[in-house]
């Protein structure tokens, strides 16, 4: 589990493949600080294992599901990817809760600056648009953003000086592709509003309703 805010980005130094397994060598300082081999650390918002951590940079091995669903496929040597340590219980959680898991690529409709600040329009696939709502939390490339307005196909976030400087949003463009990860409360719901429908789904919902959820 993640919280969404970047401590830093990255470089990818090397990409070789073993199969249907990809091992990513990642340049990093910062989230490799009290992390050893087996932890989880998000790499553009992709949950991937650290299978070696030296002082310089870690090593992280992507499946083939994980590689064609996010951006990741096309990250090879010299790429820059913001990076995050997994949550640890009894932290501040200054973003949302992020799993790690994407949802879908997005599209960069727009990026433009307001003054010192941006604001970023993506374009989502239209099966995401009930995860979204106005003031809700969405995970771009591992970045907790909010959602400051939202149309059918796309959603636009203020990128305040400090995330625009701190993460990879500062050299993106039109048209980048990036990660999307809805708010896991929102799936939460739509599960169990999608179990309501069954007759245990439904015992279920009219308890809810009785305690007053």
């Amino acid at each position: 589990m993640f919280t969404g805010i970047v401590e830093e980005t990255g470089t990818v130094r090397a990409l070789r493949r073993y199969g249907d397994v990809w091992r990513m060598a990642i340049a990093a300082a910062a989230v490799c600080e009290g992390t050893a081999a087996g932890d989880s650390i998000a790499v553009d918002g992709v949950c991937l294992t650290a299978v070696s951590v030296a002082e310089d940079g870690f090593e992280a091995e992507i499946s083939p599901e994980t590689r064609s669903r996010s951006t990741l496929e096309h990250a090879g040597p010299g790429a820059v990817v913001n990076l995050e340590r997994a949550l640890a219980l009894g932290t501040r959680l200054g973003g949302h809760l992020v799993q790690g898991h994407v949802d879908a690529r997005g599209r960069i409709a727009s990026l433009q600056n307001r003054g010192p600040a941006a604001e970023l329009v993506i374009r989502f696939p239209a099966e995401g648009r009930k995860y979204l709502a106005l003031k809700g939390a969405v995970a771009v490339d591992g970045i907790s953003l909010t959602v400051a307005a939202l149309e059918a196909e796309t959603f636009a976030a203020a990128v305040i000086p400090h995330t625009l400087a701190h993460t990879t949003l500062l050299g993106k463009k039109a048209g980048d592709e990036v990660n999307l990860e809805y708010d896991v409360i929102a799936k939460y719901v739509e599960s169990l509003l999608a179990y309501g429908k069954t007759d245990a789904g439904a015992v279920t919902m009219d308890f809810l309703r009785e305690k007053g959820f």
